[in-house]
């Protein structure tokens, strides 16, 4: 298929799986291809661009610029046609090859991926997870394509993005198991005057909705520090007397390293926890797939849904 000009329109395939891997290599195992035919096909695709797209940093190669900036929409192209040839109703997951991101905090990966590996193994083996964690810096990274989904807490307004909200959360405190605090009544007072509050901030804040209500009560709490994830918080806790957060959706994780949970006694806001993506997706059979995956896991995180597959 062709186009007046002479451009061979399965270029932007190749070019979609080389953004993808960043790598010759790689993109020549997912399209079948021997390396050397990889590399003319990207060397095609760069005389038609009039862009390098992917160069050389160290021992990996990265996009560059231009390629980041229509990265998304040779994405969007390529899931176009593909649901144009293969409508939803028919796709058998089965056959799909495909590599999604999952935008999220660290403790989605640690508690739940292995069962969204194992569901994706039965389900649509063709598939391939890859996560990442959340930057410190906003970006639109499902606009640009960098994520195809972004779970957890939902702060963007941008009109290009769907949100859907799974439930709503309110944090949990987390000890190491034979923690003071777990003996006798937890009062605001002692949740406040207890050993030093340890933060999970991806920017780094002192400060949150705990030191809110708390100041309501005319109370303040030692913040001795915080930390990038919350995996890493929690290994800090089991070591020391340091009270920590953790979410419903993690607490197994909590539990997994011997620590213990408990309620806040404050009154704290609920927060809407879900998952947003580009509607360039929305017609994608894989994609609802991968949506219906991260919202069964959330309700079943949350204790609301049914228990995992076998």
């Amino acid at each position: 298929m062709t186009q007046s000009t002479g451009l061979d329109l399965n270029l932007l395939v190749a070019l979609d799986v080389l953004l993808e891997e960043q790598s010759v290599q790689g993109a020549a195992h997912r399209l079948h291809l021997s390396e050397p035919a990889m590399s003319r096909t990207l060397g095609r695709i760069r005389k038609a661009l009039g862009d390098p797209v992917l160069v050389r940093a160290g021992r990996r190669m990265v996009p560059t610029p231009h390629a980041l900036a229509v990265r998304a929409e040779v994405s969007a192209v390529v899931e176009r046609a593909r649901a144009l040839f293969a409508p939803g109703r028919d796709t058998d997951l089965r056959t799909v090859s495909r590599t999604f991101t999952i935008l999220g905090h660290d403790s989605i990966a640690a508690a739940h991926g292995a069962t969204l590996f194992a569901r994706a193994a039965r389900e649509a083996p063709g598939i391939r997870l890859r996560f990442l964690s959340e930057s410190h810096v906003d970006v639109p990274v499902l606009r640009q394509g960098t994520a195809d989904l972004e779970v957890g807490v939902i702060d963007s307004t941008a009109p290009e993005v769907h949100v859907e909200t799974v439930y709503e959360e309110r944090m949990l405190g987390v000890v190491r198991a034979g923690h003071p605090l777990l003996t006798g009544e937890l009062t605001p007072e002692r949740f406040a005057g207890a050993a030093g509050h340890l933060i999970v901030s991806r920017r780094g804040r002192q400060r949150g909705p705990i030191d809110d209500a708390l100041g309501e009560l005319g109370l303040e709490r030692r913040v001795v520090g915080s930390v990038g994830t919350y995996p890493a918080s929690l290994f800090v806790v089991r070591e020391t007397d340091l009270i920590g957060l953790i979410s419903h959706w993690g607490r197994s994780l909590a539990h997994t390293l011997g620590l213990v949970t408990f309620e806040i006694p404050l009154p704290l806001p609920a927060v809407g926890v879900g998952f947003a993506w580009h509607p360039r997706h929305d017609a994608d059979p894989a994609h609802a797939w991968l949506r219906g995956c991260v919202r069964d896991l959330m309700l079943q995180g949350a204790g609301t849904g049914p228990p995992p597959r076998p």
